[in-house]
């Protein structure tokens, strides 16, 4: 009687079974308690089971875009550094070699120069002015004759050495248009050099002489200042001056460039008189124009100042840039590990 109980009530427990699953109400709890596993999942869980190859990939390109952005902010240091350096050499090279600007300025007469002539053994014959480039022919050559010149001897120490020098120096001449010069003859008794020469130097104005209180020391800037020349005896020199006066930078000098002429001197005197030794020697003025050198500096320093200001900028900005990437690189740098230890969490 208990096997025929016992098997009839698992029969029934089955047929009971049979029928809950036949029941509408079965299926509708089933697929209500599968909505409720799938709501117990949240999103934040599926996106953690989701999202690693998307998070490695977005990293990669930020890591890409990093390197870029510091690459371009290299770049445009290096290149703003090249533009500093490019101008500021431009700017020192455009000062220390100026411009120059030539003109010429025609004038009726020059101001008369001063002719400072060295003969030191030699005597002075005669200092005669001329006009309109006719020079009289010679008569007694070798002999004192008289002149119309005006000379001031200066006797004073050189610069460059502590021996007196004894300077004769004549006004020269000054009407350009008549074409004046000043023709001059010197005498040399005996020599004991093995070459004979006369130097002279010529200066802008001999009223600076006469209105100088120390005349050796006038001649003595005057030998700073300008330049020497020598002519031969033997021959006529004939001497043609141009005046060139340079201005800029602060200061003003005046330069006196010639062309000389030589022509043998055919000695008709008697043999006796040939010992003493003759030199003949003429200032001219070459032509009525005054070259005017201007020395224009082209570095303009206010388009140099624009330019660096504008390149500091740039190199400010980029600083700039590059402190808001590393900024950036550290905060993404701070996600990325606790985004890291929380994983870590989870799947602990």
């Amino acid at each position: 009687m208990l096997g025929k109980d016992s098997t009839y009530r698992e029969f029934n427990d089955e047929d009971d079974h049979n029928e809950e699953m036949q029941s509408p109400d079965f299926f509708r709890d089933v697929v209500e308690d599968g909505e409720e596993r799938n709501e117990s999942v949240s999103p934040e869980d599926d996106a953690r089971g989701s999202t690693p190859s998307m998070r490695v990939s977005k990293a990669c390109l930020k890591n890409v875009f990093t390197v870029v952005l510091i690459f371009v902010y290299l770049l445009l240091t290096a290149v703003a550094a090249f533009l500093a350096y490019q101008t500021i050499s431009d700017f020192m090279e455009k000062l220390n070699h100026p411009v120059m600007s030539v003109t010429y300025k025609e004038v009726d007469a020059f101001s008369p120069p001063g002719i400072a002539l060295y003969p030191d053994n030699a005597r002075l014959l005669s200092c005669r002015h001329h006009y309109h480039d006719h020079i009289p022919p010679l008569v007694d050559p070798g002999k004192p004759q008289e002149g119309n010149c005006v000379i001031k001897e200066v006797t004073y120490y050189g610069l460059f050495t502590n021996q007196t020098k004894n300077a004769l120096v004549v006004r020269g001449p000054s009407d350009v248009r008549s074409k004046e010069l000043i023709f001059m003859q010197f005498s040399l008794n005996k020599t004991e050099e093995d070459f004979s020469a006369i130097t002279y130097m010529l200066f802008a104005k001999f009223s600076d002489l006469d209105y100088s209180f120390n005349k050796s020391e006038f001649m003595r800037d005057c030998e700073r200042n300008y330049s020497t020349w020598t002519f031969s005896g033997g021959f006529r020199t004939w001497v043609k001056m141009s005046l060139v006066r340079t201005s800029g930078k602060s200061n003003q000098s005046v330069e006196f460039r010639q062309e000389s002429g030589v022509v043998k001197f055919n000695d008709k005197r008697p043999e006796i008189e040939r010992s003493n030794q003759l030199f003949f020697v003429v200032f001219e003025w070459r032509d009525p124009f005054i070259q005017e050198i201007q020395l224009i500096v082209t570095a303009n320093p206010w388009s140099a100042a624009a330019i660096l200001c504008g390149v500091f900028m740039a190199l400010f900005k980029a600083a700039n840039f590059a402190k808001l990437t590393v900024q950036w690189i550290i905060r993404m740098r701070k996600r990325h590990l606790r985004d890291k230890a929380r994983q870590q969490g989870i799947i602990n």
